[in-house]
C-alpha cells in the first residue's frame, strides 16, 4: 500500500471513528493515570493513604491487574457479540468512570481514585481485544498493514500527548479542576466518536462463555499454539512490550541521574522514542506496499538491538552537579547521539511490531480472533511485570548501571529474536527474498 492510500484511511468512515475512539481512549488513560501519579508525588503526606512510593507502585499494578483478570472474558464477549456495540459500551463505561472520578480529583480523595484507576484499566482490558479484532472486519486485506500502522502510530502519539499533557495540567494554578474537566471532556469525545463506528458482525454468536478467567486464559493461550507463526508472533509482541516498558521506565532515571538532565530533557527523550515508533509504524506501512510482510520483522529486530547496544556506548555520565536545560544538554554531542539512538530504537520498534499484529489478525480464524488478542494481552501483562522485576533485580539488587541494563536488553533481544526466527523460518526467508528482489531490481 502506498503511503498516500495508507493515510487516506483516515478519511473513511469505516476507519476514522474507530481510530479517534482508540486514540482518545489511550490519550485519556494517560492524562488520568499520569495526573494521578503527579498529584500523589506532590501531595501533602497526610492526604495520601500511604507513602508516595507505595502509592505509585500500587497504581501501576492496579492498572495492569485487570488485563490478567478480565482479558479472557473480554475476548470471548468480543467474539460472541457485535463489535461496534461493545466499543460504545466500553466508551460509555469510561465516560461514567471519569465523571465519578472528576469529583474525587477535585476533593483529592486518592484512595477512591486508585479504585477508579482499576476501573480504567478494566475498560482498557475490554477494549484491547475488540480494538484489534475489528480492524480486519472493516479493512480490506491490502489495507490491513496500513491500518495497523496508523493504530500503532496513534496509540504511541496518544501516550506521549497524554503524558506531556498531564505534566502541563498539573503545573497550572487550578490543576485539579482542569484535570477533572479534561478527563470527562475527552471521555465524552471518545464516546461520541464510537457512535459513528460501522457495525461489525459477531464472529462466533453461538460461543458459550467460560467465566473462569484463569482456566479460559490457559485455553486461549493453548489455542494460539495451533498456528506456530501466530504463536511465535504473540511471543514476539509480548517481548516487545516488555522491552518497551523497560526503556520507558528507566528513561527518567537515565536523564536525571546519569545525564543530569532537567524535566525538559526527560520529556525530550520520551518524545524521541515515541515519535520514532510513530515514524517506524508509518514507514512499515509504506515498505509493505499493502501486504502483510513478515520479512520486515527481522529488520526491526536487528535495528532494535544495534541501537540499543549503541546506547550503552553513547551514554556519558555527566559530571555537573546541577540539572542541565535542554539547550545545555544538546550542546554535548554524546547526548545528541543518545537522542538519535532513542529515536532509532523507536523507529525499528515500529517496523518490528506492526507486521506482527497484522500476522496475528490475518492468520487467526475469525471466530477466535478476539480471543487470540485477549491471550496476547494476558501475556503482554505478564511479560511487563517480569520486565519490571528484572529491572528491580538488575538495578536494585545487583546495583548495575542503567547503561549496562540497556546493553543487556540489546543482547537479550538478539537472542530472543534468534529463537523466534529459528522456530518460524518464514521471517528470515521473507527477509532474504526481499533483499534478493531489491538487488535484482
Amino acid at each position: 500500500m502506498r503511503q498516500q492510500s495508507q493515510l487516506a484511511l483516515l478519511g473513511k468512515r469505516r476507519f476514522l471513528p474507530f481510530f479517534l475512539a482508540q486514540f482518545l481512549g489511550a490519550f485519556n488513560d494517560n492524562i488520568y493515570k499520569n495526573s494521578l501519579l503527579l498529584m500523589a508525588a506532590f501531595a501533602a503526606v497526610e492526604s495520601l493513604p500511604f507513602n508516595s512510593d507505595m502509592f505509585i507502585n500500587l497504581a501501576a499494578g492496579l492498572f495492569i491487574l485487570p488485563f490478567f483478570l478480565f482479558s479472557s472474558t473480554a475476548g470471548q464477549i468480543c467474539d460472541k457479540y457485535e463489535k461496534s456495540m461493545i466499543i460504545r459500551r466500553v466508551k460509555l463505561l469510561e465516560t461514567v468512570t471519569m465523571a465519578v472520578a472528576s469529583g474525587f480529583i477535585i476533593t483529592e480523595n486518592y484512595l477512591v481514585l486508585l479504585v477508579l484507576l482499576f476501573l480504567m484499566g478494566t475498560q482498557s482490558a475490554f477494549f484491547g481485544p475488540v480494538k484489534y479484532a475489528i480492524i480486519p472486519q472493516h479493512l480490506n486485506e491490502h489495507e490491513l498493514i496500513g491500518g495497523n500502522a496508523l493504530v500503532e502510530m496513534g496509540t504511541f502519539v496518544a501516550i506521549l500527548a497524554g503524558t506531556l499533557g498531564a505534566g502541563i495540567l498539573i503545573e497550572q494554578p487550578d490543576a485539579h479542576i482542569l484535570v477533572a474537566i479534561s478527563v470527562v471532556f475527552f471521555a465524552i469525545l471518545g464516546y461520541l466518536a464510537s457512535r459513528f463506528i460501522p457495525r461489525a458482525k459477531a464472529a462466533a454468536p453461538d460461543l458459550k462463555i467460560n467465566w473462569n478467567p484463569f482456566q479460559q486464559s490457559l485455553v486461549m493461550i493453548r489455542q494460539t499454539r495451533s498456528n506456530d507463526s501466530v504463536h511465535k508472533s504473540i511471543i514476539a509482541i509480548s517481548w516487545f512490550w516488555a522491552l518497551g516498558a523497560a526503556y520507558l521506565t528507566q528513561l527518567p532515571n537515565l536523564a536525571s541521574e546519569t545525564l543530569k538532565g532537567s524535566p525538559q530533557v526527560v520529556s525530550t527523550m520520551l518524545a524521541m522514542f515515541i515519535i520514532g515508533v510513530a515514524v517506524g509504524s508509518l514507514l512499515c506501512g509504506r515498505l509493505s506496499k499493502g501486504h502483510v510482510e513478515p520479512g520486515i520483522v527481522p529488520i526491526g529486530a536487528v535495528g532494535l538491538s544495534l541501537f540499543g547496544i549503541d546506547l550503552y556506548f553513547a551514554v556519558t555520565p555527566a559530571t555537573t552537579s546541577h540539572l542541565l536545560s535542554i539547550n545545555a544538554f544538546v550542546e554535548n554531542s554524546d547526548n545528541l547521539r543518545v537522542l538519535l539512538d532513542l529515536g532509532m530504537i523507536g523507529l525499528f520498534s515500529g517496523l518490528f511490531i506492526v507486521p506482527l499484529y497484522a500476522i496475528v489478525q490475518q492468520r487467526t480464524p475469525e471466530n477466535r480472533r478476539a480471543q487470540a488478542i485477549a491471550a496476547l494481552n494476558v501475556q503482554n501483562s505478564l511479560y511487563m511485570v517480569l520486565s519490571a522485576l528484572f529491572g528491580m533485580v538488575f538495578l536494585g539488587v545487583l546495583e548495575l548501571s542503567i547503561e549496562q541494563f540497556f546493553l543487556t536488553l540489546g543482547v537479550v533481544n538478539l537472542l530472543v529474536c534468534a529463537f523466534i526466527f529459528r522456530r518460524v523460518p518464514e521471517f528470515i526467508e521473507r527477509f532474504v527474498a526481499r533483499f534478493v528482489k531489491k538487488v535484482a531490481n
